[in-house]
């Protein structure tokens, strides 16, 4: 009896969680959906909820130190306490809103380097080890977001990488405690004054803020420093903006001066 107390309490025979999305890919904003099985193990077993979370890695400073971490960023209760008797199965749907600032995946059906997003179940066993799966979910650009992010490509653009990073953007709204860097190298034209070029979404349900930084380079007589702005962008105007035009006016001027815009 002892021996059979003490394989439960490591987990060894319990139940088992697994979740199923319908389409793992979606857009900020967007509703995830699928269903999560819980299957009973060799014992009765109390469970005392079980819950999905989205997850994503993010870089945080520590002292003169970086390191990266995974931070949760968004939790959907899916069912509170229950008694799962051994070998029986439980399903329960689940609808997971997607928070509008979820860092991008994806451009272009291509992956971005750097950046992932998973969706993470946990079910909570009393008196044992947690069972837990985690899901990869595809986050796609809302349609401004792909207008903005083509039309840096258009100008000859490239990407180079995307991340996160913990922390507040000055004069920008953020409900999440991170934000994301899309970084890219750039065209030949704006390379005399321009050494990358970082783009940061902080979008809501009908609007976003633009965040560009501007990493420029240094001259004969001065150093390279960074210059920083931000516009926000109308989801219903966004069409009908000749967005290469303006964000080329806007780099030509970011490089040839210390100011920006």
């Amino acid at each position: 009896m002892a021996f059979k107390k003490l394989m439960q309490a490591i987990g060894v025979g319990g139940p088992e969680v697994e979740t199923v999305l319908h389409d793992p890919n979606v857009v900020p904003g967007g509703m995830l959906t699928g269903e999560v099985t819980v299957q009973g193990g060799t014992h009765d077993s109390r469970i005392e909820g079980v819950s999905l979370a989205l997850k994503t890695r993010v870089e945080m400073e520590s002292g003169d130190h970086e390191y990266r971490t995974d931070m949760e960023y968004a939790k959907l209760p899916i069912t509170g306490p229950f008694i799962l008797d051994d070998r029986a199965r439980r399903t329960f749907p689940f609808r997971f809103r997607v928070p509008w600032e979820a860092p991008l995946t994806h451009f272009y059906g291509q992956p971005l380097y750097g950046t992932t997003v998973g969706l993470s179940t946990e079910l909570a066993v009393a008196q044992a080890i947690d069972a837990t799966d985690l899901d990869p979910v595809a986050v796609h650009p809302l349609p401004a977001q792909q207008r903005i992010l083509e039309a840096f490509t258009s100008l000859g653009f490239r990407f180079r990488s995307a991340d996160c990073e913990k922390g507040w953007i000055r004069g920008v709204h953020q409900e999440l405690p991170f934000y994301q860097e899309i970084e890219f190298l750039p065209a030949a034209r704006y390379a005399h004054g321009i050494t990358q070029l970082e783009v940061t979404f902080v979008a809501r349900p009908h609007s976003m803020d633009v965040v560009l930084e501007v990493d420029k380079r240094g001259g004969m007589f001065s150093e390279g420093h960074d210059s920083f702005s931000i516009f926000t962008v109308d989801y219903g105007t966004v069409a009908g903006t000749n967005w290469e035009h303006q964000l080329d006016g806007y780099l030509q001027d970011a490089s040839r001066r210390r100011g920006f815009f």
